[in-house]
């Protein structure tokens, strides 16, 4: 126990590795064991995440739990990790959707054993980028992440998953090329890639680099990982990966795509971008808040448009990480005010929030999927009293990603609106537009699939939801209220994060 309390953020980060390699070594005709095992072993980082959380001071500034071993020592490169209250509130969203999306993966019979292997692959992976504070070591498990994802949506994934799961390995790859070179350029330049130490000296870099004013190379390195973390969150135009991989990938894919992949890239503008880039970021502020109430907006008509149920809450995510990144924005143009905060705040809750409800729609569309092999909105209708107990939960989901008051959403949208008014108010006031149409499309699918005349070709053919499928989604529907209701338990930790970095 002392061994894991003084190697607390390596244990949760390499636990899931472990574990896979032990499931390695388990018969694959015992799928029941299989299943067992990992999610018995993704629930331990979980465990481990609350205790981090509990001991976490969010008073104090500055990181904590900090482990650095020697890497790499001939490049300057070490295995640095730490956790701030930004990072540690995305750890803990990995660790509790990790075991939700193994849970709900208890149906999968096709190659159990690499299936269970992979997701507690793609744990590490996530939970990599959101400790590490060495830029190669950040840019390593960025890249791990890829992998597993890849390779879930390849093999497990529907008709269309080869074509969806090489455009989602080359998008991302092809934004990681100039993040990559940018990375060099730092390690290059100061001998070393830890990132409280780039945090110093990078921004007091004067005179010329590569034959180049230094306000150039530091332009383009700006854009270098803007554009890699903008595909990765996705904000429009970069958007087109996620609907493809979103609709193909199985639906624990989904729930751990939506909840966690999509947030690496709003993290690394938040832990790299605006840090590294302060006058950059200043500079273009108001490019990146366009963008995002174009992801607000664009986000939430194509999801009204859509009748496949799986693309439509694909493209409410697009709408959703846009309040994110206009958070973002504002934090780029008006660091150190009162305003950026709040903005801050509600975007980092924001990532938290869309990420526990994207999982638990994603994982109600798997559940009427299993059961009616079609995921075309035209097809059902007046299925409120077949599956009363689906219904029930299906509107209770929708309106926390609504963003009704008194659960999660509203919280961080309107601290969102609330700090970007003042900085942005033509471009936040056009974000209302999308706003709007976000109670559109979710009303839209809750009445194609609940309401109307009754289908009756599904009487007798559907069954309401079972017990184990409640236990996925039933702590994701907790924290809905608790947030809602008590924000003030996740928003001193992230605000005391905030006021450190912005």
């Amino acid at each position: 126990m002392n061994f894991v309390a003084s190697h607390l953020l390596t244990t949760i980060l390499l636990f899931p590795i472990f574990s896979a390699v032990v499931l390695l070594f388990l018969p694959k005709n015992e799928t029941k064991l299989l299943r067992w095992t990992a999610l018995v072993a993704s629930l331990i980082p979980f465990g481990l995440s609350i205790w981090l959380w509990v001991s976490f001071q969010s008073g104090t500034p500055g990181f904590q739990f900090q482990e650095q071993y020697t890497w790499y020592a001939a490049i300057g490169s070490s295995f640095h990790l730490g956790v701030d209250g930004l990072s540690l509130t995305m750890v803990l969203l990995t660790t509790l959707l990790t075991p939700l999306a193994i849970l709900a993966s208890f149906s999968i019979t096709d190659r159990v054993k690499p299936y269970m292997m992979l997701f507690l692959f793609l744990e590490t992976g996530m939970l990599g980028v959101f400790l590490a504070l060495d830029l190669l070591i950040f840019f390593l498990f960025w890249e791990i992440g890829l992998v597993p994802m890849y390779f879930l949506i390849n093999q497990w994934g529907g008709e269309n998953r080869n074509y969806a799961s090489l455009k989602f390995l080359l998008y991302t790859m092809a934004g990681s090329l100039g993040l990559l070179l940018s990375i060099q350029l730092l390690g290059v330049l100061f001998q070393s890639y830890d990132l409280p130490l780039l945090y110093e000296r990078w921004s007091s870099v004067q005179g010329s680099l590569l034959g180049l004013p230094v306000a150039t190379v530091k332009t383009v390195a700006f854009w270098a990982f803007a554009i890699a973390f903008a595909i990765k969150v996705p904000i429009w135009p970069f958007h087109t990966w996620l609907p493809d991989a979103h609709t193909e990938a199985p639906t624990a894919g989904s729930m751990l795509l939506a909840g966690v992949l999509l947030k690496l890239g709003a993290y690394g503008f938040l832990r790299l971008v605006i840090p590294l880039y302060p006058v950059e970021a200043h500079r273009y502020a108001g490019i990146l808040a366009f963008l995002a109430v174009m992801s607000i907006i664009f986000g939430a008509f194509a999801s009204y448009g859509q009748d496949d149920f799986k693309r439509l809450v694909a493209y409410s995510s697009i709408n959703h990480m846009g309040f994110v990144m206009l958070g973002v924005a504002v934090a780029a143009r008006a660091a150190g005010t009162l305003d950026a905060h709040i903005a801050v705040d509600g975007a980092v809750l924001q990532m938290f929030n869309h990420g526990i409800s994207a999982a638990a729609m994603f994982f109600l569309v798997g559940v009427i999927y299993e059961r009616a092999h079609t995921r075309d909105l035209n097809a059902f209708g007046g299925l409120f009293p077949i599956v009363p107990v689906y219904g029930g939960i299906l509107i209770f989901v929708s309106m926390a990603s609504l963003g009704l008051p008194t659960l999660n959403g509203f919280v961080s949208e309107f601290l969102v609106v609330r700090g970007s008014w003042p900085i942005f108010p033509f471009l936040t006031a056009l974000g209302m537009l999308g706003l709007l149409f976000t109670g559109a499309y979710i009303l839209k699918g809750i009445k194609k699939i609940l309401h109307g005349p009754m289908n009756e070709d599904w009487v007798g053919h559907l069954t309401d939801i079972s017990t184990r499928e409640i236990l996925v989604v039933t702590p994701l529907m907790i924290l809905f209220l608790v947030i809602g209701l008590w924000p003030a338990w996740i928003l001193d930790v992230i605000n005391k994060a905030v006021m450190v970095l912005f």
